[in-house]
């Protein structure tokens, strides 16, 4: 076994608060309509410290087994549950896949998935918990939710699998039998102070715009940023005008409203810091959401879902990125956090150069100004 994938030491734990207060508590909070990690939070718990106090046997609706073991080897074991919803999030984002875990592999702590529709990248460094999950519906007419949740040492979720109607139950069962440890006894420790950012006169300016003038791979970005310790949107500052440009917040449900229309296939990325999920191909059935507390943009597609907070986006990116094959474009949001929110790319292939099409939609979104690869 991988030492690299198995679950790291356990953190330090929250203030205590009793497991029953604890369940009491969050059933209430859900039977009034809040999703878990609201009605976690609403308890002032992270959405894992709340699941693991439904460990054990309770009469609540909510009911945790701790999973313990390999990840990889258990993310591996999925294959033969057939089709399962894939869910990747952070805090303005939701990413929604159905498919087959296929083609799971990892090199030390860095993990891959490529199956057909389940495409992700995994950071196994930040996967502290597992629990195997099952929630009663609030209408019995309907079976309940079955689950898989991976949280970070904070207890923020880094995945979560779920049961589709097509799904291999009994090799589902089968997985959760294998995993199970009733003694895990995870415990999540407080989130850690921001990394700090350097001014950017402390930056090597010149070596960054030189450096990623010679990028020939989209993948080398992550280690430009640290060779010159920059912060991710520091980086589009400092080279913007050359590689990077301002784009108004509206231009992301631009983009998919657009990409919808012209029938253009996109990739989408969304990361929740332990795993980067990717939806490659189009979209097509793009609806906005206003509600009195949040507005989204929501692509609800048969085997994809994307839920995107509009009002949490503070800032979005065009950044060129050279490569062999040409330039690359992405369309990147944040939050007010400067969190990453969701990635946006033209469908392509290694190998190949990036589709006109999206170029062009691109060039159209509010508030970016002619681009250099427009010329």
């Amino acid at each position: 076994m991988n030492a690299a994938v198995t679950n790291p030491p356990s953190a330090p734990a929250h203030p205590p608060q009793a497991a029953p207060d604890i369940r009491e508590r969050f059933a209430a909070a859900r039977a009034a309509g809040k999703r878990a990690k609201d009605a976690a939070e609403s308890l002032g718990l992270s959405e894992g410290a709340a699941v693991a106090a439904h460990a054990g046997e309770h009469g609540h609706p909510l009911k945790a087994q701790p999973l313990q073991g390999s990840w990889l080897e258990l993310l591996q074991a999925l294959e033969a549950c057939g089709p399962l919803m894939a869910l990747t999030r952070n805090e303005g984002t939701v990413h929604e896949k159905t498919g087959v875990y296929k083609h799971v592999s990892a090199t030390g702590p860095v993990g891959i998935a490529l199956g057909e529709d389940i495409d992700l990248r995994l950071f196994f460094a930040q996967w502290h918990a597992g629990f195997a999950v099952t929630e009663l519906a609030y209408d019995p007419a309907k079976p309940p939710s079955r689950s898989l949740q991976f949280y970070n040492a904070q207890g923020r979720a880094v995945h979560k699998i779920f049961t589709r109607d097509a799904t291999d139950l009994a090799a589902f069962d089968a997985v959760v039998s294998r995993f199970v440890q009733p003694s895990a006894g995870y415990v999540f420790g407080p989130e850690p102070a921001p990394a700090a950012v350097l001014p950017d006169a402390d930056i090597d300016a010149q070596g960054l715009r030189e450096a990623w003038a010679a990028m020939q791979d989209t993948h080398e970005f992550f280690g430009l940023t640290k060779k010159f310790d920059v912060e991710r949107q520091q980086s589009f500052r400092l080279v913007e005008g050359q590689f990077a440009w301002r784009a108004a917040p509206q231009a992301v449900a631009r983009l998919l409203d657009e990409a919808a229309v012209d029938g253009l296939p996109i990739m989408v990325f969304v990361g929740s810091g332990g795993c980067i999920q990717i939806h490659t191909g189009p979209v097509r059935n793009i609806q906005p959401l206003d509600t009195p507390r949040a507005q989204w943009i929501n692509a609800l597609d048969e085997g994809f879902n994307l839920h995107l907070r509009t009002d949490m986006i503070a800032s979005v990116w065009v950044v060129e990125k050279p490569t062999a094959d040409g330039v690359v474009t992405s369309v990147e949001a944040f939050d007010r956090a400067g969190e990453l929110m969701a990635m946006f790319f033209g469908a392509r292939k290694p190998g190949k150069p990036e589709l006109q099409g999206w170029r062009d939609l691109v060039a159209r979104l509010p508030g970016v100004p002619e681009l250099a690869h427009a010329a």
